[in-house]
């Protein structure tokens, strides 16, 4: 049986004019949908951070819990969801942020992580980066250390890696995709 070539790129399929006329968008359940695509993202995902101390996977809502929880069983580490506003019982801290078309609030369990604990953030899509900037101040406030975000696609033209990098935090994607 031949093996194939295809790259985690070739798993994504691309729906134009989705949310609205002239977006691109990227859909990645044809990657969660396809066994070989799946794991190849997933090793992909992990592959830089092999070997680093991590002590918790952020997943940011909601494909970041797929990847994420695929990471924490993968590292046999904890998982830890950041949610949309309203989604989390119990106490939590909130963080707003700027989306391309609006404006939100993220939340994680204020008892989620503890100071010093390292963690890796991941997420399916890297755009502008306002999902991502928000989890990292909420981990910020409980005093996590960032070891580094990884996600499946980057849309570079949008911004979101340079804003994070100007952070401080490390990126990983797995492909880019040029335009919006």
């Amino acid at each position: 049986m031949a093996r194939s070539n295809k790259t985690v790129r070739d798993y994504i399929r691309t729906i134009p004019d989705f949310p609205h006329e002239g977006i691109m968008f990227r859909d990645v359940t044809t990657l969660f949908a396809d066994p070989r695509g799946f794991r190849i993202a997933i090793d992909q995902l992990l592959h830089p951070y092999a070997g680093t101390d991590i002590d918790r996977i952020v997943g940011l809502e909601a494909r970041g819990f797929i990847l994420g929880g695929a990471i924490a069983h993968q590292l046999s580490v904890g998982f830890v969801p950041i949610r949309k506003k309203g989604k989390l019982p119990g106490k939590t801290l909130s963080q707003d942020y700027t989306l391309e078309y609006g404006e939100a609030t993220m939340e994680i369990h204020d008892d989620a992580i503890q100071p010093g604990e390292k963690v890796l953030v991941v997420d399916d899509l890297l755009a502008t980066g306002g999902t991502a900037e928000a989890g990292i101040k909420l981990l910020e406030k409980l005093g996590a250390e960032i070891v580094g975000c990884a996600f499946v696609i980057d849309l570079p033209d949008l911004g979101g890696r340079a804003k994070l990098e100007a952070m401080g935090v490390d990126i990983h994607a797995l492909c880019a995709f040029e335009g919006d």
